[in-house]
């Protein structure tokens, strides 16, 4: 398997729909619908609605953990869950049918003791045959220690492959230096890299630069949310402009980027159509409902509208 993915805070996302969302009555939603969720598992999802192939690494508690294989399954995802005793999150996402406005509850994540979260770090070790990319994305639950992506990244230095983080926080900030190929931070994750408070559209670039520069990831790609990407590398910077869609979700958006991505680059793309695919494929994940993720007539359709005007 040439892409690995890691979750470590995995949710089990739930979604339903309301007529209208009021305190103190009971409230009719309509008949929920179960999706794996969660940063890596979701990259692993994209990927396999795109025909590629990936496995993803999760860690697994309770009916929860085990729902989210099976759905995996069903879904043809390849994958591997590392046992913990407390059970796997749960997410809610709720649709006032009346307003069209979306309700997003996230759950904490289980508290993971020291020896579950190092089942991860012991099998990437142990693997014979190293991939090419490890995709390490989302959230880090409580227990599992902020510079877990960073004990990733010493491991590809080791091993070759090339990782990717996809997440915030201190998490975020601990993991950049050696062994990072690939960082997908907002403009305020940037800022901090970068070790500013905040940061405006003027300074984006130089900011990008001295990350690269310090030697603290390869590549990155700078979420703009309804503006793009920006992609920044050693060669320089290229921006990319989605269409104007029919928005249904973001869930899952950037995560499908992610997974496009990645996946284009093991097919050998270069990085100009690597980051204008990541980009259709983001968006199309937002015509979607709920949790589900992008469709491929989508992506397709967006890349080209994207590349037509390149």
């Amino acid at each position: 398997m040439r892409i690995l993915t890691i979750t470590v805070n995995p949710a089990l996302d739930k979604s339903t729909r309301v007529q209208k969302l009021a305190p103190e009555k009971k409230l009719r939603c309509e008949e929920p619908t179960y999706e794996p969720g969660g940063g890596g598992i979701n990259v692993s999802r994209a990927i396999k609605k795109l025909g590629g192939e990936s496995c993803a690494w999760y860690l697994s508690g309770g009916a929860a953990g085990e729902r989210i294989g099976q759905l995996l399954q069903a879904e043809g995802v390849s994958y591997r869950k590392f046992e913990c005793a407390n059970w796997t999150r749960e997410s809610l996402m709720v649709l006032e049918t009346a307003t069209g406005d979306q309700y997003r509850f996230g759950m904490p994540g289980p508290h993971i003791a020291e020896h579950e979260w190092r089942q991860l770090i012991d099998a990437l070790e142990a693997l014979e045959k190293t991939p090419e990319f490890v995709v390490a994305s989302g959230s880090i639950s409580p227990g599992v220690p902020d510079d877990f992506y960073a004990q990733l990244a010493a491991i590809a230095v080791r091993k070759g492959f090339k990782l990717v983080v996809d997440t915030s926080g201190e998490a975020l900030i601990k993991s950049a230096g050696e062994g990072i190929f690939l960082l997908k931070p907002n403009l305020n994750e940037l800022a901090a890299l970068a070790g500013k408070e905040y940061i405006n559209a003027q300074e984006q670039e130089a900011l990008a630069r001295k990350v690269i520069g310090e030697g603290k990831s390869q590549a990155l790609v700078v979420s703009l949310g309804p503006r793009g990407a920006m992609l920044a590398t050693k060669d320089g910077f290229q921006y990319v402009t989605p269409p104007t869609v029919k928005q249904e979700s973001a869930v899952g958006a950037g995560d499908s980027m992610v997974g496009g991505m990645v996946l284009k680059l093991t097919q050998g793309w270069a990085w100009p159509e690597v980051i204008r695919y990541g980009v259709a494929t983001g968006t199309a994940t937002t015509m979607t409902p709920g949790s589900e993720l992008c469709r491929l007539q989508d992506v397709e359709e967006i890349y080209g509208w994207i590349k037509d005007r390149s």
